[in-house]
């Protein structure tokens, strides 16, 4: 998913956001959390969510939620998403 930060005037604050909402999503949803791109623009970041599991419901329930966390996070903006399961 592609994120936009707000009120990001230096990559350290982009940086300290992006840890933030990492763990939040990662401690909230038992999953795996990395920056995949982007790490160098300032204002931009593309975040790689997995998550393993044998129900699919869940799987997308579950991702679907992240997405809508996201939507509401503040100093955010999603610009992008794309969910795959399989």
């Amino acid at each position: 998913m592609q994120v936009g930060v707000f009120d990001a005037m230096t990559l350290k604050d982009k940086r300290r956001v992006i840890k933030s909402i990492k763990d939040r999503i990662s401690n909230k949803y038992n999953v795996s959390i990395a920056e995949v791109g982007d790490a160098d623009q300032l204002r931009s970041s593309i975040l790689g969510v997995a998550m393993v599991g044998n129900d699919r419901r869940f799987l997308d329930s579950a991702l679907s939620g992240i997405v809508e966390y996201v939507k509401k996070a503040p100093k955010l903006s999603l610009i992008d998403y794309t969910l795959e399961t399989g």
